[in-house]
């Protein structure tokens, strides 16, 4: 999200047009996948459990996949644009696979809501430091590696985070383990999960707010090294940027527990949108010198999504346990699919945005930058994203799944195992 879009523009050489129909078109594509890996992993069943082996069978693919797509051989212009969508699509693919086993594996590892809020803030605590080190290192890396050479320096800076991407996928392999099983159902087809998916309002909800809030973050994410290398005019004080903005995201992620018992998950989640719809906002308004304003702005808009995010997962797992209680039937891996699908619109939605706006705005690759160009690349990472933001908290303000419907759903449920039981 934040590397590939001026890795393709700069250093591979493909239009900005032309980076932003194909983000566009491949993760369209992935949210497609996404519903496909979901039925998938649903019907899957090994010694391992449903989710899990997928996260030790796409491991070593997907790392070969990302080395392969951060590789620029020497093509034609069209012949670069094939490689990139051949490459780009195998690894959302091979990622798809891997990913949404990855996600649905916290609905099944506890039936307990509080848990899975506990589980969604370790997870992304991490995730977050995952990306404070590739983005805090990626510049330094791509420097030291490339001597010079962006081309070089791109391809072994990921060649090495993906063999640590490969080492911790196995180690998530190792340590999990699945323990909430569904109840066997002898008749249960596609068509009618995917009926039982669109009639559940709380997943909808979620639906809609994760393209909301993916498209929101992808956009300030996407455009801050474009931001920094041309507005502000010091591309290595992005790194520090993105590392401050994940510290912020950090802290956040492990704080929703507490928030949550504050406000309610509810609560948590919109005045989490509502911060980040006004600290993007007053991000228009700095100027290439306000440095300090620009950093305090940008902390506050990654630290309201470490709750959102945390929360959005959390939710879906619930979600599943409210199509369970109303349809008798659960599908933990189609709900989380697609919910990531979501997450996919939303990276897709905002790749195209940004390759498109910075045309139309007349980004030129490389070169000193007009004031109209620049006026693009500000409501890029600032106005675009507090748009999106302000749809989210209206999407949200109709969800009512809250603690006490939670409460009466999981009873309820444990009453029906119970009952199967003893039958």
């Amino acid at each position: 999200m934040v590397f590939l879009p001026i890795f393709y523009t700069d250093v591979f050489g493909i239009t900005a047009a032309s980076v932003g129909t194909l983000l566009l078109v491949c993760r369209f594509w992935d949210g497609i996948t996404d519903f496909i890996m979901g039925l998938i992993a649903d019907r899957t069943d090994t010694r391992w459990g449903k989710f899990r082996p997928w996260i030790l069978w796409m491991a070593v693919p997907f790392g070969i996949l990302t080395i392969l797509t951060f590789t620029t051989p020497d093509l034609s212009t069209t012949g670069k644009l094939i490689y990139a969508y051949i490459t780009y699509s195998g690894l959302i693919i091979v990622f798809t696979a891997s990913n949404v086993p990855y996600s649905a594996l916290m609905g099944v590892m506890s039936p307990d809501a509080d848990e899975r809020t506990s589980l969604s803030s370790y997870r992304f605590f991490f995730a977050f430091l995952g990306g404070l080190i590739t983005q805090g290192l990626n510049i330094y890396l791509v420097d030291f590696f490339g001597h010079g050479n962006d081309v070089l320096g791109y391809k072994y800076t990921m060649t090495l985070f993906a063999i640590l991407s490969v080492i911790f996928f196995l180690i998530t392999f190792l340590t999990t383990k699945e323990r909430v099983k569904p109840e066997k159902i002898a008749h249960s087809s596609l068509l009618q999960d995917l009926k039982d998916l669109f009639k559940n309002k709380p997943w909808f909800i979620l639906f809609l707010l994760g393209i909301f809030f993916v498209t929101m973050t992808t956009l300030k994410q996407g455009v801050t090294m474009y931001y920094f290398k041309y507005f502000v005019g010091n591309v290595h004080l992005a790194t520090s940027f993105m590392i401050a903005g994940l510290a912020g995201a950090m802290v956040a992620a492990a704080l929703t527990g507490r928030l949550v018992r504050i406000w309610g998950r509810k609560g948590t989640m919109k005045a989490s949108l509502l911060l980040a719809l006004v600290s993007s906002s007053l991000l228009f308004f700095a100027r290439p010198e306000d440095t300090v304003a620009i950093f305090v702005l940008g902390v506050l808009t990654e630290f309201s999504t470490g709750p959102i995010v945390t929360l959005f997962f959390a939710m879906l797992a619930d979600s599943a346990d409210y199509s369970e209680w109303k349809n008798n039937r659960r599908a933990t891996g189609l709900v989380f699919s697609a919910g990531t699908l979501s997450l996919k619109f939303g990276t897709g939605i905002a790749g195209a945005l940004i390759g498109w706006l910075l045309t139309i705005f007349g980004y030129t690759a490389n070169a000193v930058q007009s004031t109209h160009a620049l006026d693009g690349i500000r409501l890029l990472i600032s106005v675009l994203p507090a748009i999106v933001a302000l749809l989210a908290l209206v999407v949200f303000s109709f969800y009512k799944l809250d603690e006490n419907f939670l409460k009466q759903i999981q009873q309820e449920l444990q009453d029906r195992k119970a009952a199967i039981i003893e039958n």
